[in-house]
């Protein structure tokens, strides 16, 4: 990564995963903070080009939205980030053979704290709003594929997902997501 870098990028526990941090320049006007650069985000990842950017607002504290993926071949690389508000954003593992298959991690994102999340293919992503009123943006390697959509139960007890607050919102079809059973293996990318 040059030394101009406008991020920092963090690995996480589950392989592939990673926290971007913005770096703004302020001054007294504001400040500029780059969001997306091709050639600085490669090294964390993101090495194909983003095919859709999905705009989110969610009005209620407390709602959940996901845990949503795509199978190959629509698998998709995704980046994550808070403009306004604070959601707890959740990534879940689910490649085949990963020695993290079916672990989660999560973190806070936020207008303040510029953090995103880069999600990498084979993940399950969702969050949790921890105020009223956020909006979120995602950058997509792949564009949305009805056909190729899967999800996850929040509620599953087999991921045990600690959302730091009790769930006010839940879609009916976000809420009708079967539980895993014993016949998912993961998903082979």
């Amino acid at each position: 990564m040059s030394t101009n870098s406008r991020f920092d990028i963090f690995p996480t526990p589950l392989s592939g995963l990673m926290v971007v941090h913005r770096q703004a320049i302020t001054d007294e006007r504001g400040f500029f903070s780059r969001f997306y650069c091709a050639e600085e985000l490669k090294v964390a990842g993101l090495s194909k080009p983003i095919a859709q950017i999905n705009h989110t607002f969610t009005q209620a504290e407390g709602a959940v939205r996901g845990l949503h993926f795509q199978y190959p071949p629509h698998a998709e690389v995704k980046m994550v980030s808070c403009l306004q508000g604070k959601v707890f954003d959740v990534a879940v593992d689910l490649r085949q053979g990963s020695p993290t298959f079916l672990h989660w991690y999560g973190e806070i994102l936020s207008a303040e704290n510029s953090k995103s999340l880069l999600i990498p293919e084979g993940f399950a992503h969702g969050f949790q709003t921890l105020v009223g009123g956020c909006e979120l943006l995602y950058l997509h390697t792949h564009l949305y594929a009805p056909e190729a959509e899967g999800a996850l139960n929040v509620a599953d007890p087999r991921l045990n997902i600690s959302w730091p607050m009790p769930v006010t919102e839940l879609s009916h079809r976000d809420s009708s997501h079967p539980f895993i059973d014993s016949k998912f293996s993961g998903i082979v990318l």
